[in-house]
């Protein structure tokens, strides 16, 4: 890749860069996550990185597996955590490559404290989140001055498999023009159910994205009340991302991706 007058960082033998890989679009990828896929001794990567991106790896790196899914067998984190302290202490250049961006509802959290546990010197690297890129390339806008100043981001799967025990559904309903959920599928009847409970309309607009920014990309709009039955209808998978609230209306005008 020819990047003229950029500087890059020096990626330092023994430490990890815990690197977001986007949504799913290689073309999403940042310059600097490429830099250290072409610097890395060793990638350790997660189940939704696309193996085109895993492609532009130093041809002499290492891939190592580490995929967590909800539902689904998974390297236990304390596994992975502690597999990114051994690489380092074998004075490795390790790229910890997980879909997304690494701090949103993602465990780099948890990978950065067992870093800086054992001493080891970690760098950042931010991915376009799905609940922004996967959202563009649905033709719906986060915000918009005509619908709404504000967004929540939250979770619909906790670590231990459930919906968040410690949201304030009724905060949440009322106080939020948009909603943008991931990983809620699973539980999406229970979330609407709470939100509808909590005095959300079940006429607003929902959004239903299936596997943003890949060629198997599926958007559903519908509302709030019947959004799981047409889930369940569409047949659409995960991974999802799930808006709620009035820029769900702009999708039919601004739909521009149209994955072959």
């Amino acid at each position: 890749m020819n990047t003229p007058n950029l500087i890059f960082p020096e990626f330092v033998p023994g430490s990890v860069w815990l690197a977001g890989a986007g949504p799913g679009d290689p073309t999403l990828l940042t310059l600097g996550v490429h830099h250290g896929l072409q610097n890395a001794d060793v990638v350790v990567y997660d189940a939704l990185v696309d193996e085109r991106i895993l492609g532009l790896a130093n041809p002499a790196a290492i891939k190592e597996y580490a995929g967590k899914r909800g539902g689904r067998p998974s390297t236990d984190q304390s596994d992975i955590s502690q597999k990114l302290v051994s690489l380092a202490q074998e004075n490795k250049r390790v790229l910890r490559l997980k879909g997304g961006d690494p701090m949103v509802f993602g465990r780099g959290p948890q990978e950065c404290e067992a870093l800086i546990a054992a001493g080891i010197p970690f760098r950042i690297l931010p991915g376009i989140t799905a609940g922004i890129g996967g959202l563009a390339y649905a033709g719906i806008p986060v915000t918009s001055r005509d619908t709404n100043a504000a967004v929540t981001f939250m979770t619909g799967h906790t670590a231990g498999g459930d919906i968040p025990d410690d949201v304030d559904w009724d905060s949440l309903s009322k106080g939020s023009p948009t909603l943008v959920i991931y990983m809620g599928s699973k539980h999406l009847e229970r979330i609407r159910d709470r939100l509808i409970a909590a005095g959300r309309p079940g006429s607003e607009p929902v959004a239903l994205i299936s596997k943003a920014t890949t060629a198997d990309q599926q958007t559903v709009t519908t509302t709030l009340k019947h959004c799981t039955d047409v889930m369940a209808i569409s047949d659409i998978k995960a991974p999802m991302i799930i808006v709620i609230g009035p820029t769900v209306g702009y999708h039919e005008a601004f739909s521009w991706f149209h994955p072959s």
